[in-house]
């Protein structure tokens, strides 16, 4: 059966869901152009004509997936509810106990981009524009006296740090921390943030 003919968009994008799928089973050190190829079915030189290089198209596809992440972010934090609803919603798909999905493709990211100065842009922006959006929904939540908070730029990375450490635990270590236990710790440290104790910060979401 003959392929169905893409516009470039479309095949670019096809190209960058297959990257992401192969650097999440294999590791960007080990895949390969011909890797993405075989998952589509297509030429090699039909990769490196959309992506020159394959640091190239790795860079492109952790933008690709950092874009998808941020938008389902935003649209979490910009539902008609109050700030702490919003927040707690936002919290809970992030951590890696909840419906977020690619924490393999995060930590692997995060090793490389030690060393490849492309990828370190992606993820700094990335982590950047987390942090933004969290902080932005708690000065919002202070602002209309939902909860306490003195510092929401500080608490948003506080926040931002535990969930990407406790996703390092699960995804690498599989039961070496409860999940039942790490979403504790997630919801206890919400609370601290927001001077809530955790009993108010389940109420008020109500």
């Amino acid at each position: 059966m003959a392929r169905v003919r893409l516009s470039v968009a479309e095949r670019r994008e096809e190209l960058l869901r297959a990257a992401i799928e192969q650097i999440e089973a294999r590791g960007v050190a080990a895949v390969r152009i011909a890797d993405v190829a075989a998952t589509l079915g297509v030429s090699n030189a039909l990769v490196l004509y959309h992506f020159s290089t394959k640091e190239k198209l790795v860079a492109a596809a952790f933008t690709y997936a950092a874009a998808d992440d941020l938008a389902h972010l935003r649209g979490l934090l910009g539902r008609r509810t109050s700030a702490l609803r919003r927040l707690r919603a936002a919290v809970r798909w992030y951590a890696p106990t909840g419906q977020a999905k690619g924490w393999r493709l995060w930590i692997e990211g995060w090793a490389v981009a030690l060393r490849e100065p492309a990828l370190r842009d992606v993820t700094r922006e990335l982590d950047k524009q987390w942090k933004a959006a969290i902080t932005a929904v708690i000065a919002e939540g202070v602002a209309a006296g939902e909860f306490a908070c003195a510092d929401p730029a500080g608490a948003a990375l506080r926040l931002t740090a535990l969930l990407d450490g406790l996703a390092v635990q699960l995804t690498s270590y599989p039961g070496g921390v409860p999940r039942g236990r790490a979403q504790e710790w997630v919801d206890d440290a919400l609370a601290r943030e927001l001077g809530l104790d955790r009993q108010a910060l389940a109420g008020r979401e109500r």
